[in-house]
């Protein structure tokens, strides 16, 4: 694959840390790749450099001739005077941009509730960078680089953005850079990982759940210190593998390997005893949502309905997820749940041992503590807290699960970064003990491994949990069943996010001004493209022999591979000829192992379809 650019020598350093030590990294045509690592690591920095918006202090970066790179930058900044229309298309001709299938899709995929002429002064935070998002994939770019670009978009803007990116080029064209908290968005689009952490980037091959798996081989292979930070990811693995079917389409080899690292690992949550210390907290009675309604004023003197006729009876111990486009009514639904809402029709009635607290996106409470420092707002708090396993931690150890360290204690509350904000947040609210936790978009500000952290503890929390999240893996992860608002009312989702996804779109109001989207004829089925010609018998035996042989292979080439590292542990570190000679050997071994994998995957959709 031809080359787009790379690093060769990175360093960079801030006054008080040293952010990249000769680093190199490459890109070549074909590559999507995505970002991990800590907040505060680098990895906004790394794009920065590579998009040549910022300069190391040594090393170079090199691009191809003619490569043309396009950023979605955090703090990217549109004139306040510019219009919505003039931002993402320009002054290209309406005919121009409007025949191009790829500019259609952005504007329906983004911007479909913007009124195409308004000033971009006149929108709000999210809306801005949608409109920024949609300026830039609008464009054709052969490198594009992403720095959170799901920020602000809801889970069906988020798998609009996976689909849009997987189409937007050919299979060996174009580069792809993307740093992102979203996990599920990190399986969909990455073929590799490339994890910033301690001065160096890390590459890992595949996405999220390749990743999580790699590292948790690297670390029990390395012995690695950081016992703690090793049990967590092999939880997570875990989960990878138990709760989430779609991601088992995984070569066989790795499947096997995956299933040896856990399989002494529990399920992430135990379901019946965590229901049953619950309901001895609460009692049968949570909250009870019976045929309630809620309305307000709108701007002709009539009323809007929210929510109309829900009924929906909260049961102890349930881990609820809440979906829905923004502006469906899921805030409403929750502040009924919590008092904050009083409904315009019907009753809510709350059990009388209830106790709800509610984490929030503004941070109000810590306000009264902002100059406080962490360790003097610990130190006013119960002195354990209890989990559903019957363990105790003290709020130091909750503390150091949710990631700050000794130096941070020193720290006043206001100059934390809103990360740590966040998580201290919900180290509050666990200490006190309630029975019903509410979770409003509570992945703000917080990188994988934090987020990971935060499963982790929710995992033991025995009470009634409602989630309302963009965070499509989130939800997922620490929710037992799903809930869409739409239209008004509540529908329940068997079939989870997948089952709310494929929902028709529900009817908005026709709006005069809205974004122009271009109606588009339906292509004609292409019979030899979607459904390919059947197997006659001799050819399916044949193929199926093929494929047990390369699984066979793989089997074979991926005991060989772990036998290589073994000898590369073992062997004198100063015999540079035959370290030499390892690693051509390991090169060989690891490109026969992509080849067969490769070979493995066509046979078995061959088979499949």
């Amino acid at each position: 694959m031809a080359h787009l650019l790379g690093a060769e020598g990175i360093s960079l350093s801030f006054p008080t840390k040293d952010v990249f030590d000769d680093v190199t990294v490459g890109l070549d045509e074909g590559d999507r790749i995505g970002v991990v690592g800590r907040n505060g690591d680098g990895k906004s920095t790394l794009l920065r450099i590579l998009a040549g918006r910022q300069q190391p202090d040594a090393g170079r970066v090199t691009v191809r001739g003619g490569t043309r790179i396009g950023m979605l930058d955090q703090s990217d900044a549109l004139p306040d005077d510019e219009t919505v229309h003039h931002a993402v298309v320009g002054d290209r001709a309406e005919h121009e941009w409007a025949g191009d299938a790829k500019v259609r899709d952005v504007i329906r995929g983004l911007l479909g509730d913007l009124p195409w002429d308004a000033r971009i002064g006149d929108l709000s935070g999210g809306q801005r960078r949608r409109v920024a998002l949609a300026a830039l994939l609008s464009r054709d770019w052969d490198v594009v680089f992403l720095d959170e670009p799901t920020n602000h978009l809801d889970i069906e803007g988020v798998a609009w953005l996976a689909e849009h990116l997987k189409g937007r080029w050919s299979r060996n064209q174009g580069g792809l850079v993307v740093v992102t908290h979203d996990r599920w968005f990190l399986d969909e689009i990455s073929t590799d990982t490339w994890e910033v952490h301690d001065g160096v980037v890390e590459p890992f091959e595949g996405g999220y759940a390749a990743y999580v798996l790699q590292r948790v081989e690297r670390d029990r292979m390395a012995a690695a210190s950081e016992a703690k930070r090793q049990n967590l990811m092999r939880k997570e693995l875990a989960w990878l593998r138990r709760g989430a079917p779609a991601r088992t389409s995984k070569p066989k080899f790795r499947i096997d390997a995956a299933n040896a690292l856990i399989a002494d690992v529990p399920p992430v949550r135990d379901r019946v005893a965590l229901e049953q210390l619950a309901t001895s907290r609460l009692g049968k009675d949570v909250v009870d949502l019976v045929d309630v309604s809620v309305s307000y004023p709108d701007a002709a003197g009539g009323a809007r309905e929210i929510l109309h006729d829900v009924t929906w009876r909260i049961a102890p111990g349930e881990r609820t997820g809440i979906l829905g486009v923004n502006g469906a009514g899921k805030s409403t639904l929750l502040g009924l749940v919590s008092g904050a809402v009083q409904p315009t029709a019907g009753r809510v009635k709350t059990g009388k041992t209830v106790r709800i607290a509610v984490l929030d996106q503004r941070l109000a409470e810590l306000d009264e503590i902002a100059q406080d420092r962490v360790a003097d707002v610990i130190g006013r708090q119960r002195a354990a807290y209890r989990t559903g396993s019957g363990a105790e931690l003290t709020p130091g150890q909750l503390l150091e699960r949710l990631g700050f360290s000794n130096a941070q204690l020193s720290t006043p509350v206001k100059d934390l970064s809103g990360g740590q904000k966040r998580r201290l947040q919900l180290l509050l609210i666990l200490l006190d003990e309630p029975n019903v936790l509410i979770l409003d978009e509570p992945t703000n500000d917080l990188d994988t491994d934090m987020l990971a952290a935060m499963e982790d503890l929710l995992d033991s929390w025995p009470g009634t949990l409602l989630v309302v999240s963009h965070d499509r893996y989130l939800i997922e992860r620490v929710t037992d069943q799903q809930y869409a608002v739409r239209g008004g009312r509540m529908r329940h989702l068997p079939g989870g996010v997948d089952e709310y996804l494929a929902l028709p779109s529900p009817v908005v109001e026709e709006r005069p001004s809205r974004s122009p989207v271009v109606e588009e004829r339906p292509a004609e089925p292409d019979a030899s493209r979607d459904h390919p010609p059947a197997l006659t018998g001799a050819e399916r035996r044949t193929l199926e022999k093929e494929f047990a042989a390369v699984e066979r292979r793989m089997g074979r080439v991926a005991d060989a591979i772990t036998a290589q590292h073994d000898a590369f542990a073992v062997a004198d570190q100063s015999d540079y000829a035959e370290l030499q000679r390892l690693q051509a050997e390991l090169a060989a071994l690891e490109s026969e192992s992509a080849e067969l994998e490769e070979r493995w995957l066509v046979l078995g959709e061959r088979l499949e379809g």
